[in-house]
């Protein structure tokens, strides 16, 4: 077989879990602080790294999120990033020192939160018209199949 081939078919193997939203939120925020603490540690904090990591963390959530929970994907990923910014953001100075340095990572890094977050936003989305196009063709076909038994 085409090497090709053999890698789409390795890609349907992905695991596919269905994380409820509570499920979800703790996936990205636990993702996001081993992240962070990792980026802390071997980069000396490398928010383009972080924002990039960031960016695979917010689409995995979407997509792992049961469609029942869909809506808290996009809540629980910017959650996520501050939990996640805590090891890299820096500060000294005690508990002041550490809130306002993560204050102001949130601030100067708010391009990559809007961004993993329009990334979680629109993988739901996508995922949600999905969903209801798959409801609206069952009632069809329901309503066909009851049609078929009532006519003589």
């Amino acid at each position: 077989m085409p090497p090709v081939v053999l890698a789409l078919r390795r890609l349907r193997r992905l695991p596919d879990p269905r994380l409820t939203g509570l499920g979800a939120g703790l996936f990205a925020c636990g993702a996001m602080l081993v992240l962070g603490c990792l980026d802390g540690l071997l980069l000396d904090g490398s928010p383009l790294v972080y924002g990039l990591l960031f960016l695979p963390v917010s689409a995995l959530t979407a997509l792992w999120v049961r469609e029942a929970d869909l809506v808290t994907a996009p809540v629980s990923v910017p959650i996520a990033f501050a939990v996640g910014v805590v090891p890299i953001a820096g500060g000294v100075g005690g508990v002041g020192g550490r809130t306002m340095a993560v204050v102001t990572a949130l601030a100067v890094h708010a391009g990559w939160l809007y961004g993993g977050t329009l990334v979680a936003g629109l993988i739901t989305c996508v995922r949600k018209v999905r969903e209801m196009g798959r409801r609206q063709r069952a009632a069809a076909a329901a309503t066909r199949v009851a049609r078929r038994r009532t006519m003589p």
